[in-house]
C-alpha cells in the first residue's frame, strides 16, 4: 500500500518484507530515505534502524508502529530515526512525512556542499601567487592556522587580509563552526559596542528585547576584527577583558557570559603609532599580536600580476559567460609596471571594468587606460624577476612563467618530480603532463 502510494507520488521506491534481506541489500548512497516498521519477524526496526545507521550514518529514516509510546519515541529518536510515524494513518500524513524528510536531506547535502566549497576555496594552495614573498606568508600561515591562537594581520588596504584570515579559519580545527567578520572602522561607536557584545533588554531607548552579539554568533569559530586599529576605548577595554577572562558583559547586563571564539584581526595602519599617541591600548595591542602575519603589496609581487589578471578574468567569464582570452601585451606591459596602491582589490576592479567596455577577444592598452594611468617607461619589462617580452600574447606570457616556475621547483627539489609536484599542489600525472608538454629537459631539472 505504502509503494503504491509513493509511486503515484512520483517517488522511485522499492520495498521488502523481509527486513534482514533489507538490511542485506542496503548500500551507503544508493537511497534517500528508508521507512521501516518496528514490529516485524525475525528482526525488529530498532535493529534494523541500527543496521542502517552503521552503513550510513546521515540517512533519514521513519519508524512506523501501531504501538507508539514516548519511550519508545525516545529510544527510536536517540538512535537516529528522523520521525515516528503511527498507525493507522492516511496517505496524504504519509506522503507528507516523506517530503519534510527528503526536503530535510537536501537542506544537509547543500550545506555540506557549501562547506566543501568554502573549504575548498580557502585552501592554501588557491590563493593565487608564486612569488617567495607570499610563499614564506602562506608557510607561516599553513603553521599557526592549526593553533587556536590570536593573530594580526597587517598589509596595505586591498592586499587580502580578510581572504588569508578566511584561509587560517577553514584550515583550523573550528571549520565547522562560523567565521564572523566585522568592520571595526565602518560603525559609530555605540553601534559597533552593541553589535559586537549584545545587549540587554531595557539597556538604552529602542533596546525592546536582549540581543546576542557577533562574540556569540561565532561561538566556537573564528571572529575577525577588521581595521581593528579604529576600535574606541571602551570597546578596547571590554575586548582586553574577553581575551585575557574569556567572558564578556552584554550593554546594560551585570551578568558575564561565557564564549569560545578565536580572535584574527587586521589593520593597515602602524599600531605602534597608535599606541604613542594613546588612541589603541598596549595590553591588547600585545594580546592581538600573538602571531603577526605581514602580507606585501602587490607593487612588491610584480611576477604573480599575470596569474591573478587571469584569475580574475576566469571568473568574470564564468559570471558573465563571455570569452575574454587575456591582455594584448601592451596591455599586460601597462598592467605589471603600475604601482596599484589599491592592491588586488584595484587589480580586481580594474579588470572586470576592463571587461565590461572592451569588444575584442583581448583586453587592450587602449582599454586598460581607461582605467589606470600608464606609468612612465611601461614599455619596459617588469621589475621583480617578471621576464615578459612585449612580442609575445597574454596566453603565451603566462606559459612562460608557469614552465620557468617549474623549472626553478624540480631544480629546488634536484629533479624529484613527486616533491615538485606536492609543492606546485599538482597531482603526478598533471606534472608529467606540463613537464612533456613544455619540453623540460633532464638538465634543465
Amino acid at each position: 500500500m505504502m509503494e503504491r502510494i509513493l509511486l503515484d507520488h512520483g517517488y522511485l521506491v522499492r520495498s521488502f518484507t523481509s527486513p534482514q534481506k533489507a538490511v542485506e541489500e542496503f548500500r551507503a548512497s544508493a537511497w534517500d530515505l528508508v521507512i521501516s516498521d518496528i514490529k516485524m519477524p525475525g528482526m525488529n526496526g530498532m535493529e534494523v534502524l541500527q543496521a542502517i545507521k552503521a552503513k550510513q550514518h546521515d540517512i533519514p529514516v521513519i519508524m512506523i508502529t501501531a504501538y507508539a509510546t514516548v519511550e519508545m519515541s525516545i529510544q527510536a529518536l536517540r538512535k537516529g530515526a528522523y520521525d515516528m510515524l503511527t498507525k493507522p494513518f492516511e496517505p496524504d500524513e504519509l506522503v507528507y512525512r516523506v517530503k519534510n524528510a527528503l526536503q530535510q536531506r537536501q537542506l544537509l547535502e547543500e550545506n555540506r556542499e557549501l562547506r566543501a566549497e568554502l573549504e575548498d576555496k580557502f585552501r592554501f594552495d588557491n590563493i593565487i601567487g608564486a612569488c617567495e614573498g607570499l610563499k614564506s606568508v602562506l608557510d607561516r600561515v599553513g603553521k599557526v592556522a592549526v593553533r587556536d591562537t590570536s593573530i594580526l594581520v597587517t598589509g596595505e588596504s586591498g592586499t587580502g587580509k580578510e581572504l588569508i584570515a578566511q584561509a587560517i579559519h577553514y584550515n583550523s580545527p573550528r571549520r565547522e563552526r562560523r567565521f564572523v567578520a566585522i568592520n571595526c572602522g565602518a560603525l559609530p561607536e555605540n553601534v559597533l559596542e552593541s553589535e559586537l557584545f549584545g545587549y540587554k533588554k531595557g539597556a538604552f531607548t529602542g533596546a525592546t528585547e536582549s540581543r546576542s552579539g557577533l562574540l556569540e554568533t561565532a561561538n566556537g569559530g573564528t571572529l575577525f576584527l577588521d581595521e581593528v586599529g579604529n576600535l574606541p576605548m571602551n570597546v578596547q577595554k571590554t575586548l582586553l577583558r574577553f581575551l585575557q577572562e574569556k567572558e564578556f558583559h552584554r550593554v546594560g547586563d551585570t551578568n558575564p557570559t561565557r564564549v569560545d571564539v578565536r580572535i584574527i584581526s587586521a589593520t593597515n595602519s602602524d599600531l605602534k603609532d597608535s599606541i604613542k599617541s594613546g588612541a589603541f591600548r598596549e595590553d591588547l595591542y600585545y594580546r592581538l599580536n600573538v602571531v603577526n602575519i605581514h602580507l606585501p603589496p602587490l607593487r612588491e609581487r610584480c611576477s604573480d600580476i599575470p596569474l591573478l589578471a587571469a584569475h580574475f578574468i576566469q571568473l568574470q567569464n564564468q559570471k558573465f559567460k563571455t570569452v575574454i582570452k587575456g591582455f594584448e601585451s601592451d596591455a599586460l606591459q601597462m598592467l605589471c609596471a603600475s604601482e596599484w596602491p589599491g592592491n588586488i582589490r584595484q587589480l580586481k576592479n580594474v579588470i572586470e571594468a576592463c571587461m565590461a567596455v572592451e569588444t575584442g577577444e583581448f583586453i587592450s592598452g587602449e582599454t586598460l587606460a581607461q582605467f589606470i594611468e600608464p606609468p612612465a617607461g611601461s614599455s619596459t619589462s617588469p621589475q621583480n624577476g617578471s621576464q615578459i617580452a612585449s612580442d609575445v600574447p597574454y596566453t603565451t606570457a603566462l606559459e612562460l612563467f608557469e614552465a620557468d616556475l617549474l623549472k626553478s621547483l624540480l631544480k629546488r627539489h634536484g629533479g624529484n618530480i613527486d616533491a615538485a609536484a606536492r609543492e606546485a599542489g599538482m597531482n603526478m600525472v598533471t606534472m608529467y603532463r606540463k613537464i612533456k608538454r613544455y619540453g623540460i629537459r633532464k638538465e634543465e631539472q
